[in-house]
């Protein structure tokens, strides 16, 4: 009896790269690219205001972020933020290169003005605990008007003592960014309370 040997089909070389994705991503690393987009879109999403309107985003993606922005519900909100996921993988790698680049250089300029507004609020501190404090921050800043930084210490002193609004006590906070030279200041800085502002005017 002869005996009939089955012949099993050659794989195809489609097949090949299928089955070991030799001429495309893995799986694993389209999910990687994927969930790095989806961060990226909610990090845009994050940002404040003024920072935003720094980000080179094409127009569609700029409406995406905006709605998420405006949505309050939580629900709403997490299908929106899939939303900008999607539009996050519509755009070419230099439009989200180009976003990473924008967002890494505003995160660096960013810690570096949250270090620089602590060592100021340190100062401040240091200026309405103890007098000899002073002498130093002169020393070291001898551009600065002793009589105006005493003034404001003893009024800013003053109004903690008496619960009154912290008015010379953010003044005073103003006049050490003026004369020890911070760079960046602006107008707008003195009306802007940073978060340790909002937690000692409770203490105030």
């Amino acid at each position: 009896m002869t005996r009939k040997t089955r012949i099993q089909p050659m794989a195809s070389a489609d097949d090949a790269h299928d089955d070991h994705g030799y001429d495309r991503p893995s799986k694993s690393q389209l999910k990687r690219e994927m969930h790095a987009l989806q961060a990226l879109g909610v990090a845009l999403v994050e940002l404040p205001k003024d920072a935003i309107k720094r980000m080179p985003m094409p127009e569609h993606l700029a409406d995406a972020v905006h709605e998420a922005r405006r949505i309050t519900d939580h629900e709403g909100r997490r299908r929106q933020l899939q939303y900008v996921g999607k539009v996050m993988r519509s755009l070419t790698d230099d439009e989200t290169g180009a976003l990473r680049t924008a967002l890494d250089a505003y995160n660096g300029v960013n810690k570096a003005e949250t270090a620089r507004l602590h060592w100021i609020e340190r100062t401040r501190e240091q200026l309405l605990e103890n007098d000899d404090a002073l002498t130093v921050f002169l020393r070291q800043h001898p551009a600065a008007d002793p009589q105006e930084g005493r003034t404001l210490i003893r009024n800013a002193r003053k109004e903690a003592q008496q619960s009154k609004p912290p008015r010379y006590f953010r003044e005073l906070f103003q006049w050490i960014k003026n004369v020890s030279g911070a760079p960046g200041d602006d107008a707008a800085d003195g009306d802007q309370a940073t978060p340790e502002d909002d937690d000692d005017d409770a203490h105030a």
